[in-house]
Protein backbone atom coordinates (compact mmCIF):
# COMPACT_ATOMS: atom_id res chain seq x y z
CA UNK A 1 0.00 0.00 0.00
CA UNK A 2 1.31 3.44 -1.02
CA UNK A 3 1.56 6.28 1.75
CA UNK A 4 -0.39 9.79 0.79
CA UNK A 5 1.06 12.67 1.28
CA UNK A 6 -0.14 16.36 0.96
CA UNK A 7 1.83 19.00 0.28
CA UNK A 8 1.43 22.64 -0.90
CA UNK A 9 0.12 23.24 -4.82
CA UNK A 10 1.94 26.06 -6.92
CA UNK A 11 0.05 29.59 -6.31
CA UNK A 12 -1.97 30.16 -9.21
CA UNK A 13 -1.35 26.31 -10.68
CA UNK A 14 -3.26 23.80 -8.12
CA UNK A 15 -1.80 20.61 -10.23
CA UNK A 16 1.84 21.98 -10.45
CA UNK A 17 4.07 21.28 -6.99
CA UNK A 18 4.37 24.24 -5.21
CA UNK A 19 7.01 26.29 -3.34
CA UNK A 20 6.93 24.76 0.53
CA UNK A 21 10.76 23.99 1.75
CA UNK A 22 8.88 21.60 4.58
CA UNK A 23 6.65 19.99 1.98
CA UNK A 24 9.94 19.56 -0.41
CA UNK A 25 11.88 17.99 2.51
CA UNK A 26 9.20 15.16 3.53
CA UNK A 27 9.04 14.53 -0.21
CA UNK A 28 12.71 14.17 -0.71
CA UNK A 29 12.92 11.86 2.36
CA UNK A 30 10.66 9.36 0.27
CA UNK A 31 12.54 9.59 -2.96
CA UNK A 32 15.60 8.89 -1.50
CA UNK A 33 14.21 5.81 0.66
CA UNK A 34 12.27 5.00 -2.61
CA UNK A 35 9.18 4.73 -0.47
CA UNK A 36 5.64 4.52 -3.08
CA UNK A 37 3.70 7.64 -2.54
CA UNK A 38 0.43 9.29 -3.31
CA UNK A 39 0.76 13.13 -3.48
CA UNK A 40 -2.31 15.51 -2.94
CA UNK A 41 -1.69 19.06 -3.86
CA UNK A 42 -3.10 21.01 -1.66
CA UNK A 43 -4.35 24.65 -2.92
CA UNK A 44 -3.29 26.67 0.43
CA UNK A 45 -5.87 29.79 -0.66
CA UNK A 46 -9.12 27.06 -1.16
CA UNK A 47 -8.17 23.80 1.31
CA UNK A 48 -10.31 21.04 0.15
CA UNK A 49 -13.06 19.92 2.71
CA UNK A 50 -11.48 16.55 2.92
CA UNK A 51 -8.56 17.65 3.90
CA UNK A 52 -9.21 19.96 6.86
CA UNK A 53 -11.78 17.66 7.85
CA UNK A 54 -8.37 15.09 8.34
CA UNK A 55 -5.75 17.80 9.41
CA UNK A 56 -7.97 21.02 10.87
CA UNK A 57 -4.95 23.10 11.47
CA UNK A 58 -4.93 23.27 7.90
CA UNK A 59 -0.76 22.74 7.42
CA UNK A 60 1.58 21.06 5.02
CA UNK A 61 2.65 18.81 4.38
CA UNK A 62 0.60 16.13 6.22
CA UNK A 63 1.18 11.98 5.79
CA UNK A 64 -1.34 9.61 6.07
CA UNK A 65 0.65 6.71 8.41
CA UNK A 66 -1.13 3.91 10.26
CA UNK A 67 -4.38 5.77 9.25
CA UNK A 68 -3.41 8.97 10.92
CA UNK A 69 -2.83 12.00 9.34
CA UNK A 70 0.42 13.46 10.87
CA UNK A 71 1.73 16.88 10.50
CA UNK A 72 5.09 18.45 10.75
CA UNK A 73 8.38 17.64 8.70
CA UNK A 74 10.69 17.13 11.93
CA UNK A 75 7.89 14.48 12.81
CA UNK A 76 7.02 12.96 8.98
CA UNK A 77 10.99 12.79 8.70
CA UNK A 78 11.01 10.72 12.14
CA UNK A 79 8.14 8.38 10.97
CA UNK A 80 9.17 7.40 7.75
CA UNK A 81 12.66 6.70 9.21
CA UNK A 82 12.05 4.33 11.59
CA UNK A 83 9.46 2.40 9.68
CA UNK A 84 11.81 2.95 6.42
CA UNK A 85 15.23 2.22 8.16
CA UNK A 86 16.71 1.69 4.47
CA UNK A 87 18.91 3.70 3.81
CA UNK A 88 19.19 5.18 6.73
CA UNK A 89 18.84 8.71 6.82
CA UNK A 90 18.95 9.93 10.47
CA UNK A 91 21.77 12.51 11.42
CA UNK A 92 24.30 11.77 13.96
CA UNK A 93 23.38 14.22 16.90
CA UNK A 94 26.49 16.21 16.56
CA UNK A 95 25.08 17.26 13.35
CA UNK A 96 21.72 17.88 14.60
CA UNK A 97 22.00 21.77 14.37
CA UNK A 98 23.73 22.36 11.28
CA UNK A 99 22.34 25.17 9.20
CA UNK A 100 19.63 25.06 11.29
CA UNK A 101 19.95 29.43 11.35
CA UNK A 102 20.12 29.53 7.73
CA UNK A 103 16.59 30.04 6.95
CA UNK A 104 15.91 32.57 9.38
CA UNK A 105 19.24 34.52 8.52
CA UNK A 106 18.08 34.38 4.91
CA UNK A 107 14.39 35.59 5.12
CA UNK A 108 15.95 38.47 7.84
CA UNK A 109 17.92 39.77 4.63
CA UNK A 110 15.31 38.72 2.00
CA UNK A 111 12.69 41.15 3.70
CA UNK A 112 15.55 43.85 5.08
CA UNK A 113 14.87 47.36 3.41
CA UNK A 114 18.46 48.45 4.79
CA UNK A 115 21.23 47.42 3.55
CA UNK A 116 23.49 48.59 6.53
CA UNK A 117 21.16 46.63 9.42
CA UNK A 118 23.70 43.52 9.59
CA UNK A 119 21.12 41.08 7.68
CA UNK A 120 23.51 40.37 4.96
CA UNK A 121 26.33 40.15 7.45
CA UNK A 122 24.49 37.21 9.62
CA UNK A 123 23.68 35.39 6.72
CA UNK A 124 27.23 35.34 5.26
CA UNK A 125 28.24 34.15 9.14
CA UNK A 126 25.91 31.31 9.01
CA UNK A 127 27.07 30.08 5.84
CA UNK A 128 30.47 29.98 6.62
CA UNK A 129 29.69 27.67 9.23
CA UNK A 130 27.67 25.56 6.63
CA UNK A 131 31.31 26.00 5.00
CA UNK A 132 33.52 25.04 7.54
CA UNK A 133 31.00 22.18 8.28
CA UNK A 134 31.46 21.04 4.87
CA UNK A 135 34.95 20.89 4.44
CA UNK A 136 34.26 17.33 6.67
CA UNK A 137 31.03 15.80 6.69
CA UNK A 138 27.67 15.85 4.29
CA UNK A 139 24.87 14.26 6.48
CA UNK A 140 20.82 13.71 6.02
CA UNK A 141 20.37 17.07 7.33
CA UNK A 142 21.22 18.16 4.14
CA UNK A 143 17.24 16.66 2.88
CA UNK A 144 16.42 19.68 5.24
CA UNK A 145 18.77 21.99 4.33
CA UNK A 146 18.54 21.76 0.69
CA UNK A 147 14.77 23.05 0.16
CA UNK A 148 15.45 26.04 2.09
CA UNK A 149 19.15 26.74 0.13
CA UNK A 150 17.00 25.97 -3.24
CA UNK A 151 15.04 29.23 -1.55
CA UNK A 152 17.88 31.08 -0.78
CA UNK A 153 19.44 30.80 -4.11
CA UNK A 154 16.08 31.53 -6.19
CA UNK A 155 14.67 34.42 -3.75
CA UNK A 156 18.29 36.39 -3.32
CA UNK A 157 18.82 36.24 -6.88
CA UNK A 158 15.81 38.00 -8.27
CA UNK A 159 14.65 40.31 -5.71
CA UNK A 160 18.24 41.36 -4.21
CA UNK A 161 20.60 40.36 -7.05
CA UNK A 162 23.10 38.64 -4.69
CA UNK A 163 24.56 35.31 -4.66
CA UNK A 164 26.24 33.13 -2.30
CA UNK A 165 30.36 34.56 -2.09
CA UNK A 166 32.62 32.81 -4.35
CA UNK A 167 34.74 31.61 -1.31
CA UNK A 168 32.44 29.68 -0.19
CA UNK A 169 33.54 27.06 -1.96
CA UNK A 170 32.33 24.33 0.04
CA UNK A 171 28.96 25.80 -0.23
CA UNK A 172 28.98 26.19 -3.73
CA UNK A 173 29.99 22.30 -4.42
CA UNK A 174 27.50 21.37 -2.22
CA UNK A 175 24.56 22.84 -3.61
CA UNK A 176 25.84 21.50 -7.16
CA UNK A 177 25.62 17.98 -5.78
CA UNK A 178 22.22 18.57 -4.21
CA UNK A 179 20.71 20.20 -6.79
CA UNK A 180 21.69 17.32 -9.21
CA UNK A 181 20.17 14.74 -7.38
CA UNK A 182 17.59 13.16 -9.04
CA UNK A 183 15.18 13.12 -5.83
CA UNK A 184 15.46 17.03 -5.97
CA UNK A 185 14.98 17.28 -9.72
CA UNK A 186 11.61 15.34 -8.83
CA UNK A 187 10.43 17.66 -5.75
CA UNK A 188 11.58 21.11 -6.19
CA UNK A 189 8.94 24.05 -7.52
CA UNK A 190 9.83 25.48 -10.52
CA UNK A 191 11.53 28.85 -9.72
CA UNK A 192 8.80 31.09 -10.36
CA UNK A 193 6.69 29.93 -7.59
CA UNK A 194 9.84 30.15 -5.44
CA UNK A 195 9.55 34.14 -6.73
CA UNK A 196 5.79 34.19 -6.27
CA UNK A 197 5.86 32.53 -3.17
CA UNK A 198 8.49 35.51 -1.68
CA UNK A 199 6.66 38.27 -3.21
CA UNK A 200 3.82 39.48 -0.71
CA UNK A 201 6.77 38.85 1.83
CA UNK A 202 9.10 40.85 0.33
CA UNK A 203 6.81 43.77 -0.53
CA UNK A 204 5.19 44.00 2.49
Amino acid sequence: MSLEIAVKAAAGAPNVLGDCPFSQRALLTLEEKKIPHKIHLIDISNKPQWFLEVNPEGKVPVIKSDDKWVPDSDVIVGILEEKHPEPPLATPTEFASVGSNIFGAFVSFLKSKDSNDGTEQALVAELNALDEHLKAHISAVDLSLAPKLYHLVVALDHFKNWTIPESLTNVHNYIKLLFARDSFEKTKAAKEYVIAGWAPKVNA
